[in-house]
């Protein structure tokens, strides 16, 4: 491990570790969107000036290594617009029932988008995914002992997916040759390489995810209720407003 002392920057860091406390003295909604929100935080910075920092609220999200018997992991390509091409990930999904167990929603998207379930699941590795800007953090399993389950209709950019069994350490070749480039796949693909081929213990399924974002949850579950779909975007008063007297 490398010392601070060996680094070029190390007497700054070593001065400046971090000892002021962020404290957000206003914060407000900009936008709301079925799978995000964005908030604009008004944070207290060293020295006292005050600075707006736009965040991405985001549910969080599941993660999937699913290997075979064979030593295969699936893989999928899925059209993202925002990067305007298919890309190489694991199967995934986002945390959008109020109060979904993490590995409930991971067995739910492996059946649907691999079709296929797992009698052994460990934990693989907790990220965050854009920290400069976004809460989205995703859990990411391992999952073997498979079988073949059915899987519904595929709907919009999934109806387009492919899916493909690669062995293990080609996938890691893969991230390492830049054919890999979600982030979410990188970190699981390694993460599963690292202890798959070291003989790493495996961590327990059910370990606490505290990094899981809960501010955007939490607000639609207290609008919406118990158990509801929380990609439905809640209705402010003014629209409510709007909606009865059909003039604003």
């Amino acid at each position: 491990m490398t010392s601070t002392a060996d680094s070029p920057s190390g007497a700054r860091a070593a001065s400046s570790a971090g000892s002021h406390s962020f404290d957000v003295v206003d914060s407000e909604i900009l936008v709301e969107a079925p799978i995000l929100a964005l908030r604009r935080d008004q944070v207290r910075m060293p020295g006292g000036r005050v600075a707006a920092r736009e965040i991405v609220e985001h549910f969080g999200a599941v993660a999937v290594v699913a290997r075979d018997g064979a030593g295969r992991i699936c893989l999928l390509q899925q059209w993202r617009q925002s990067a305007g091409e298919r890309l190489v990930e694991l199967p995934a999904g986002i945390l959008d029932v109020a109060g979904e167990d993490p590995l409930v929603a991971a067995r739910r998207e492996l059946a649907e988008e691999a079709g296929v379930a797992a009698e052994r699941w460990s934990l693989l590795t907790d990220i965050y995914t854009s920290p400069g800007f976004a809460e989205e953090s995703v859990r990411v399993y391992l999952a073997e002992g498979l079988s073949s389950v059915d899987r519904p209709a595929p709907e919009d950019e999934e109806a387009d997916m492919t899916e493909s069994w690669v062995d293990l350490a080609e996938a890691a070749d893969m991230v390492l040759r830049g054919e890999v480039t979600n982030s979410i796949a990188v970190a699981g693909i390694l993460a599963a390489h690292v202890t798959l081929s070291e003989g790493r213990d495996r961590r327990e399924a059910d370990v606490p995810f505290t990094i899981r974002p809960t501010r955007l949850a939490e607000r639609r579950a207290e609008a919406l209720g118990p158990d509801a779909d929380l990609k439905q975007v809640p209705q402010r008063e003014s629209e409510q407003g709007a909606d009865a007297d059909g003039r604003r």
